[in-house]
């Protein structure tokens, strides 16, 4: 299992087009991903689940993969996350 803990930069959150964009690049992936903020976790593939956060601009969130390409798939999430 991999981890990484990511401060949220993009002005919008991981809200409609932001939230689009990370669950498409976990879509790639094989691992099982899922994204946790303030003790409430998402499917990181599942765009409604991901809204429902309701992750902000300077909140933190950490990412959780678990399969054959974990660490890859929290590697290029987080960098999806933290991209402005």
């Amino acid at each position: 299992m991999a981890s990484r803990a990511v401060t949220i930069t993009h002005a919008e959150g991981l809200h409609a087009r932001p939230a689009a964009i990370f669950c498409r690049a976990a879509a790639r992936f094989e691992a099982d991903v899922r994204v946790e903020k303030d003790g409430a976790g998402a499917n990181a593939k599942s765009l409604l689940s991901v809204l429902q956060l309701d992750v902000r601009r300077g909140d933190l969130v950490t990412l959780h993969a678990d399969g054959s390409d974990a660490e890859e798939a929290v590697r290029e999430l987080a960098e999806v996350l933290a991209r402005p």
